[in-house]
């Protein structure tokens, strides 16, 4: 069943260099939602763009998640053997490194198989849970990291739907998935990474859920639903809305609005909410890979951080919110001048209420 429909927006890992002009065939590509009614899963509904990711720059966020989900892990006793193999994701950053500190050597078949994040790349996710599964040695532990679709309901966050991300993950629907490929969830762990994330710790064989597991199927009560997970198109039309509203008034006022964050979830903001360099004057990104580009379907750039600062901003609206503490940290010239996207999904005035630090 559609829970969520965009309507047709730009690739959102394609990013044209900034001379290109801006061409109507950009914003051409379909994105929605279906939640099926048999599994549970929530899946982009159709993909028609062919278009390869561009590596962002691993959020020091991403890194310290990583570092605390080890030890977890490890102090749980599920870190056994001696042998790993990552299913890595575009996303950037890989556990390879933290378990090698700890004697783990690499191997296609292994005691300890990681996925963070990479899963949602796969169109055929009953192939892709089956690969993992074969990868992982008898008697050994797949680790499964996935963005909680309850999050991204409760939190709003409609824009986590996008072109190359194939699933959204709710534990009823994991539970499903690694059921048909002979596996059964034993632990979990739940992180506040990009506002809820679990990390799932599964095994060969029939089990029954164990208590952690027990307490996240109650925390995503609901997940399965339909009318519930179509609370997204509301949120989607009420964020983009408020977001437009609020840029109108700073330009009204004379104030001077970048970004920060050329994300994929910000492709999308910027699209449904009409962002142009009229209202948007550019946006900042630690990538190189995307600097001297600019944002899909808009004319709006993207430069360094360093130009950012020397840019003098009277606003920074920051597209994703996880980066405030290191951005914060980063550039202390910017203080006061930091607006987080988040508030958008919440508040509706465009006036001086929205936080800024």
């Amino acid at each position: 069943m559609r829970v969520l429909d965009l309507g047709c927006v730009p690739a959102q890992d394609l990013f044209p260099r900034a001379a290109d002009p801006v061409a109507a065939e950009e914003s051409s590509h379909p994105l929605a939602m279906d939640l099926c009614r048999d599994c549970g899963l929530a899946q982009l509904a159709e993909d028609d763009t062919m278009t390869d990711e561009v590596r962002g720059v691993e959020p020091l966020a991403l890194k310290r998640q990583a570092a605390d989900a080890v030890r977890r892990v490890a102090d749980a006793r599920w870190l056994r053997g001696s042998t790993v193999r990552e299913f890595g994701s575009p996303h950037g950053g890989s556990w390879l490194p933290l378990l090698a500190e700890r004697g783990f050597v690499r191997s296609d078949v292994a005691d300890v198989v990681l996925d963070s994040f990479g899963l949602m790349h796969e169109p055929d996710q009953q192939d892709a849970f089956a690969r993992r599964a074969a990868a992982t040695a008898d008697g050994g532990v797949l680790l499964v990291q996935y963005h909680s679709l309850a999050t991204i309901v409760a939190k709003k966050q409609w824009n986590a739907l996008r072109h190359g991300h194939y699933a959204y993950y709710s534990m009823a629907a994991l539970l499903g998935l690694l059921d048909n490929a002979g596996m059964s969830i034993v632990d979990a762990w739940h992180f506040d990474l990009y506002g809820g994330t679990v990390l799932a710790a599964a095994v060969h064989g029939r089990q029954s859920p164990s208590e952690s597991v027990r307490r996240v199927l109650e925390d995503e009560a609901g997940m399965t639903d339909s009318v519930v997970v179509a609370g997204l198109q509301r949120a989607a039309d009420s964020h983009c809305q408020a977001l437009r509203s609020w840029l109108e008034h700073q330009r009204s006022v004379g104030r001077r609005v970048y970004a920060y964050g050329a994300a994929s979830r910000a492709v999308a903001l910027f699209a449904l909410s009409g962002v142009t360099r009229g209202l948007v004057t550019a946006v900042a990104d630690a990538s190189t890979a995307k600097q001297g580009r600019r944002m899909p379907g808009t004319d709006v750039p993207i430069i360094s951080p360093g130009e950012l600062v020397a840019a003098d901003p009277d606003c920074v609206l920051l597209t994703l919110p996880d980066l405030l503490t290191e951005v914060s940290g980063a550039f202390p010239e910017l203080a006061g001048r930091w607006v987080s996207d988040e508030h958008f999904a919440i508040d509706r005035s465009p006036d001086e209420t929205y936080a800024r630090f």
